[in-house]
Protein backbone atom coordinates (compact mmCIF):
# COMPACT_ATOMS: atom_id res chain seq x y z
CA UNK A 1 0.00 0.00 0.00
CA UNK A 2 1.30 3.49 -0.90
CA UNK A 3 3.09 5.34 2.70
CA UNK A 4 4.00 8.88 1.36
CA UNK A 5 1.46 11.67 0.22
CA UNK A 6 3.00 11.63 -3.53
CA UNK A 7 2.66 7.36 -3.64
CA UNK A 8 -0.78 8.02 -2.77
CA UNK A 9 -1.79 10.82 -5.31
CA UNK A 10 -0.45 8.64 -8.14
CA UNK A 11 -2.51 5.53 -7.14
CA UNK A 12 -5.57 8.06 -7.16
CA UNK A 13 -4.70 9.52 -10.37
CA UNK A 14 -3.52 5.54 -11.59
CA UNK A 15 -7.04 4.20 -10.54
CA UNK A 16 -8.95 7.32 -12.18
CA UNK A 17 -6.86 7.11 -15.80
CA UNK A 18 -7.42 3.52 -15.67
CA UNK A 19 -10.90 3.70 -15.17
CA UNK A 20 -11.39 6.45 -18.27
CA UNK A 21 -9.10 4.55 -20.59
CA UNK A 22 -11.60 1.27 -20.41
CA UNK A 23 -14.34 3.36 -21.23
CA UNK A 24 -12.94 4.30 -24.49
CA UNK A 25 -11.43 0.73 -25.06
CA UNK A 26 -14.59 -0.83 -24.42
CA UNK A 27 -16.32 2.17 -27.24
CA UNK A 28 -13.51 1.23 -29.41
CA UNK A 29 -14.05 -2.66 -29.39
CA UNK A 30 -17.49 -2.56 -28.97
CA UNK A 31 -18.17 -0.33 -32.55
CA UNK A 32 -15.49 -2.59 -33.83
CA UNK A 33 -17.20 -5.58 -33.12
CA UNK A 34 -20.60 -4.00 -34.52
CA UNK A 35 -18.82 -2.86 -37.76
CA UNK A 36 -17.39 -6.73 -38.05
CA UNK A 37 -20.71 -8.44 -37.43
CA UNK A 38 -22.64 -5.71 -39.95
CA UNK A 39 -20.10 -6.66 -42.71
CA UNK A 40 -20.47 -10.37 -41.86
CA UNK A 41 -24.67 -10.31 -42.04
CA UNK A 42 -23.82 -8.27 -45.58
CA UNK A 43 -25.42 -4.95 -44.25
CA UNK A 44 -22.26 -2.79 -45.96
CA UNK A 45 -24.42 0.44 -46.07
CA UNK A 46 -25.21 0.07 -42.20
CA UNK A 47 -21.37 -0.67 -42.11
CA UNK A 48 -20.44 2.15 -43.96
CA UNK A 49 -22.61 4.62 -41.88
CA UNK A 50 -20.43 3.44 -39.00
CA UNK A 51 -17.31 3.98 -40.27
CA UNK A 52 -16.56 7.39 -39.24
CA UNK A 53 -17.44 6.57 -36.29
CA UNK A 54 -14.74 4.21 -35.95
CA UNK A 55 -12.27 6.10 -37.41
CA UNK A 56 -13.53 9.23 -34.75
CA UNK A 57 -13.19 6.52 -31.77
CA UNK A 58 -9.74 5.10 -33.08
CA UNK A 59 -8.33 8.48 -33.68
CA UNK A 60 -9.40 9.66 -30.24
CA UNK A 61 -7.63 6.67 -28.27
CA UNK A 62 -4.53 7.05 -30.57
CA UNK A 63 -4.55 10.53 -29.33
CA UNK A 64 -5.28 9.69 -25.75
CA UNK A 65 -2.35 7.22 -25.69
CA UNK A 66 -4.55 4.18 -25.03
CA UNK A 67 -3.51 2.79 -28.40
CA UNK A 68 -0.50 3.52 -29.98
CA UNK A 69 -1.01 5.44 -33.77
CA UNK A 70 0.08 2.96 -35.64
CA UNK A 71 -2.34 0.51 -34.34
CA UNK A 72 -5.14 2.73 -34.97
CA UNK A 73 -3.78 3.21 -38.66
CA UNK A 74 -3.45 -0.63 -39.20
CA UNK A 75 -7.23 -1.59 -37.77
CA UNK A 76 -8.47 1.39 -39.58
CA UNK A 77 -7.06 -0.19 -42.86
CA UNK A 78 -7.99 -3.42 -42.10
CA UNK A 79 -11.62 -2.25 -41.23
CA UNK A 80 -11.46 -0.56 -44.62
CA UNK A 81 -10.29 -3.45 -46.54
CA UNK A 82 -12.70 -5.66 -45.29
CA UNK A 83 -15.56 -3.52 -46.13
CA UNK A 84 -13.85 -2.79 -49.53
CA UNK A 85 -13.69 -6.78 -49.80
CA UNK A 86 -17.07 -7.46 -49.38
CA UNK A 87 -18.41 -4.65 -50.89
CA UNK A 88 -18.18 -6.27 -54.23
Amino acid sequence: MAITKSAKKALRQNLKRREQNTVYKNKMKKLIKEMRSLVSAKKIDEAKKILPGVYEILDKTAKKGIIKKNTASRKKSRLTKLLQKNQK
